[in-house]
């Protein structure tokens, strides 16, 4: 039997089978229990993301100042406004601006991170990553921010039950299929879930794990907090993420690739480069490595730690449920 709480319908993972297909959410967030019923349909409708701007506009270049205000939030206080790259934006146009990026480079964002944006560098940082979790077989993983399905299937390859969760419905689709056509199928689960109110009881997985996700979740205090309440005790949550670089020579570098370099490949190989000025921004305002182990022992974790890899460009994060 199902329980449910009034706030986020939560309900135990034992014993519960999601449906065979993915599970889709309205409006990024579960409302509805009929979404996680076993009763749903089997294959979801597919939703189309909306088209990346087409037409003469060139793509931004250099570094751009922050903007403040937003013409449809203007009566916000600047303390409830949230950020989406350099722009200041209401907590609800960040989530819908950021479905929007992702949706808009779904099918070509492997060949744009993986080959483009980092040289290929991103296949060796999540294998490392994933090497670095000590993930055993037949342990339960929440894998959030998922969708390409790359770290749900270096894991398996380590014996883990991985859910693969992710708030863009596009990335999912893209995933499920890469993960379909190589056969990868049992041992995964797919569910379209906000990190920031997962619907799951407590203590029911044994590691968490989010790879290039965190700086795009809205609310990075109450994902964090809610990664923490999934854990059972002695559970280990895992974040790799750009972070800050600390090598003078390749910062300056690593700001000429990805504000000079990045948009013009985004506009030539995605036909999309404000999502990629957007990736570039968002980096820039991720908190630096520091930082983000502070707010991840403020969420509760204990034996907080980090690695470096690639001179700081990005950077492994660890930290255990007590």
């Amino acid at each position: 039997m199902f329980r449910f709480t009034v706030s986020g319908f939560r309900f135990p993972v034992s014993g519960f089978r999601f449906p065979e297909r993915m599970v889709k959410t309205d409006d990024f967030v579960p409302k509805s229990i009929a979404h996680c019923q076993p009763s749903a349909p089997a294959t979801p409708q597919m939703i189309e993301g909306p088209k990346p701007e087409t037409g003469n506009r060139k793509p931004e270049t250099g570094n751009r100042k922050p903007e403040t205000g937003n013409r449809f939030y203007l009566n916000l206080k600047p303390e409830e406004m949230t950020d989406f790259g350099y722009r200041e934006v209401s907590p609800e146009e960040k989530t819908r601006l950021v479905g929007r990026v992702f949706s808009s480079v779904a099918t070509r964002y492997d060949l744009m991170n993986d080959d483009l944006m980092s040289l290929g560098v991103h296949r060796l940082w999540k294998r490392h990553f994933v090497a670095s979790c000590g993930i055993r077989s037949g342990q339960r993983q929440l894998d959030l921010a998922g969708g390409t399905g790359d770290i749900a299937c270096l894991s398996r390859g380590r014996g883990a039950e991985v859910c693969v969760a992710d708030i863009n419905y596009d990335m999912l689709t893209v995933g499920r299929s890469r993960m379909d056509a190589i056969g990868l199928v049992q041992g995964l689960e797919w569910l379209q879930v906000n990190a920031e109110t997962l619907p799951f009881s407590d203590n029911q997985f044994d590691h968490v794990t989010i790879a290039f996700g965190l700086r795009n979740v809205t609310f990075r205090d109450r994902a964090l907090a809610e990664m923490y309440r999934v854990l059972k005790p002695g559970g280990r949550v895992h974040v790799l993420e750009f972070s800050t670089v600390r090598l003078p020579g390749l910062s300056r570098l690593y700001d000429s690739w990805s504000f000079k370099v990045l948009p013009r490949l985004g506009a030539q190989v995605a036909g999309d480069a404000e999502s990629y000025q957007y990736l570039a921004e968002s980096i820039r305002r991720f908190p630096d490595q520091e930082t983000l182990a502070g707010h991840m022992r403020e969420a509760g974790f204990e034996r907080v730690k980090w690695s470096n890899l690639s001179g700081g460009i990005c950077a492994i994060h660890h930290g255990a449920k007590v």
